[in-house]
């Protein structure tokens, strides 16, 4: 299975060099899966339900979430309606939404995507790797699934390393989302998991981390409230990683980074 993976989506810019994008990579990689951490894709803080329709509209399978899940109070209540958008599965119980999903695609393979949020540095939220676990436990990979994806919305690289070693042999893919900027740590895994501690943004790299320079600047600097942040509106680039999987052990067997547009140097896989 072929399978791209694109990170938080920032703003405008950022939704509309995913959409614009999307088709073309489809085709051109022969993607049977896209999934995209949407959480900052309206106007840099939630999803709203119209534009996430967008995003599967426009060539997403599914959608993941973070700490920005409900910055958008319409998702609330429409969350329950769209499975293939997910937010992170270690919300208390009694959450709307799901953790996780299982796409079937249209040659009859299906793929697990998964959500969880770490909890250095960020809310207070139930253990994600005993939701994580709960998950794995309704599901075989390579046998009642031909892939499996989790998502890490998390700030502290050492707790997305050790969710990476932790599901090492046992999903295709665990990736980082959050600190909206790429990291040069992609291998695949003792196990055969492919793992990344941050996929990067979808957004102006020409800002801090998809914001205005002037307003997130001046927070540091002043330490005082300021005016809200609003996402930076240059040209933006889009990030994101690129797993082939082995459709008989769920496993990775290469990966290879996706960037495009922007200020970011370009690539694209080879295979």
């Amino acid at each position: 299975m072929r399978i791209l993976f694109l990170g938080d989506i920032v703003g405008r810019v950022g939704r509309e060099a995913v959409l614009s994008r999307l088709p073309t990579l489809r085709r051109d990689l022969a993607l049977d899966l896209v999934v995209v951490n949407g959480e900052n894709a309206s106007h840099g803080f939630g999803l709203s339900p119209a534009i996430g329709r967008d995003l599967l509209e426009g060539g997403a399978d599914v959608i993941t979430l973070g700490n920005h899940s409900w910055d958008r109070r319409d998702l609330i209540g429409h969350i329950g309606s769209e499975p293939r958008i997910i937010r992170p599965a270690n919300y208390p119980p009694g959450t709307p939404g799901q953790g996780s999903v299982v796409v079937e695609l249209v040659d009859g393979r299906k793929a697990l995507v998964a959500s969880v949020m770490g909890r250095q540095f960020m809310d207070a939220m139930d253990d994600p790797f005993r939701a994580v676990t709960d998950i794995l436990s309704r599901h075989r990979l390579g046998v009642t699934v031909q892939a499996a994806v989790v998502d890490v919305h998390a700030e502290a690289t050492s707790e997305k390393w050790a969710m990476g070693h932790f599901l090492d042999g046992r999903v295709s893919l665990v990736i980082g989302t959050h600190t909206h900027t790429p990291t040069a740590d992609h291998r695949i895994l003792n196990g055969g998991t492919a793992f990344q501690t941050d996929a990067g943004m979808c957004g102006d790299y020409d800002s801090v981390i998809g914001m205005g320079k002037d307003a997130a600047i001046a927070r540091f600097v002043r330490k005082m409230p300021g005016e809200r942040l609003q996402p930076a509106e240059g040209e933006a680039s889009i990030a994101g990683m690129m797993v082939e999987t082995d459709d008989a052990t769920g496993l990775a067997r290469r990966m290879a980074p996706v960037r495009q547009g922007g200020h970011l140097a370009p690539t694209l896989p080879d295979f």
